[in-house]
């Protein structure tokens, strides 16, 4: 029988997620924002109350919840700042294919070092000219007796500035496109690692995003993850979990959204009357709170699936793209709700907005994701029962 009650456990779970959202991110969203302040006290309380690594297993020094309880308290921590949300849960992604690919010896060396700070990890795929298509990636991976030399250079890596730990991409051979790419456990303090660029960005603007460049970084056997050639393979598995995690932040920011028109619209009056009472404006409230239940189920039934060790490629890309394409027009229409004062820089919901393009964008682009989804319905996947 399905069921969509939570256990006494999963309640307090997320009664702390929005406790700790409403108390330490909400008062200060709008100014690190503004600044583009990396969140470092705030990471610092979240490591104490186990929520930086809430994915992670116990014996590795994580929280050990199931993918479900994650989820759902990935979109308590983004209801209030998408960017520090994610400060919060890179880990997700950026430790997912070392604990999917490694060897239990390297779990406990790289993840529970790495859970020992709150500085977590960061995921070096992308690169100025391998996005989407990771096949063309020209950071290379050179095999000299049982090491491995690494150049090149990656980009747009979230928490690149300070991550403990770096899993990082290579190739061994560009000629074999993704067959080539390798997985790599990386620390910090390995030489030859610099950081480039710290980006600007329209939205997300406390995610630290930067260029990372590799000079000569020599690693040995004990930090590649799974066989060579199997980087890309483990790379897409961690993507398939991440894109849940998205469609769940987009969740957070949505409902932030509805939630500050909401209030709007109870309170603004127009014509005599506040401007929720007009049907054009509960047209707009009705569609914007059917997109976050359908994007909420979808989370959570993936997250359910991952939970019963259900592969969930097609399932993760259709919630990915859903999620994101309703969090873009929600937060919109929000900004419609509140007229001229939700466009003004400092409003939560022009905040809102800008944060919610992103994620139409990263972790595989929407048109990607389509394109990965389609592929899987081809084949006959996406069959719950």
């Amino acid at each position: 029988m399905i069921d969509f009650s939570l256990s006494e456990n999963q309640k307090r779970l997320l009664d702390l997620a929005r406790d700790f959202a409403a108390g330490e991110i909400k008062p200060v969203a709008i100014e690190f924002d503004r600044e583009s302040t990396y969140p470092e006290a705030i990471l610092k309380k979240a490591h104490e109350l186990g929520f930086l690594y809430t994915n992670i297993p116990k014996p590795y020094g994580g929280s050990g919840m199931t993918y479900l309880e994650h989820y759902l308290v990935t979109e308590a921590l983004n209801y209030e700042c998408c960017a520090i949300g994610q400060m919060i849960g890179i880990a997700h992604l950026a430790s997912g294919a070392i604990l999917l690919g490694g060897t239990e010896e390297q779990k406990k060396k790289f993840i529970g070092s790495m859970t020992e700070s709150y500085r977590s990890a960061c995921f070096c795929l992308t690169e100025p000219e391998a996005g989407s298509d990771a096949g063309v990636m020209q950071t290379t991976a050179e095999k000299k007796g049982d090491r491995y030399i690494i150049n090149g250079s990656k980009c747009y890596i979230t928490n690149g500035q300070y991550a403990d730990l770096l899993c990082l991409f290579a190739t061994m051979d560009r000629s074999l496109g993704t067959r080539g790419i390798c997985c790599f456990a990386v620390p910090r303090n390995t030489r030859g690692i610099r950081v480039g660029r710290i980006e600007d960005k329209m939205g997300h603007r406390a995610l630290n995003v930067v260029e990372l460049f590799f000079e000569n970084l020599e690693v040995g056997p004990d930090n590649l993850i799974g066989k060579e050639g199997e980087g890309f393979k483990l790379a897409m598995m961690a993507l398939d979990r991440g894109r849940v995690n998205i469609a769940a932040i987009c969740t957070g920011i949505a409902q932030k959204a509805l939630d500050e028109s909401i209030q709007r619209a109870k309170t603004r009056v127009q014509f005599g009357q506040p401007i929720g009472n007009h049907q054009g404006v509960q047209f707009m409230l009705a569609d914007m709170n059917a997109l976050i239940m359908a994007s909420r189920a979808m989370y959570l039934q993936v997250g359910w699936m991952l939970d019963q060790g259900l592969r969930c490629t097609t399932e993760g890309a259709l919630a990915k793209f859903f999620a994101t394409d309703a969090v873009m027009k929600i937060t919109t229409d929000a900004v419609q709700i509140l007229g001229g004062s939700g466009y003004m820089r400092g409003a939560v919901v022009e905040k809102l907005m800008r944060d919610a393009k992103l994620t139409q964008i990263f972790e595989g682009t929407n048109q990607i994701n389509r394109m990965v989804a389609g592929r899987g319905i081809m084949g006959g996947a996406s069959k719950l029962f």
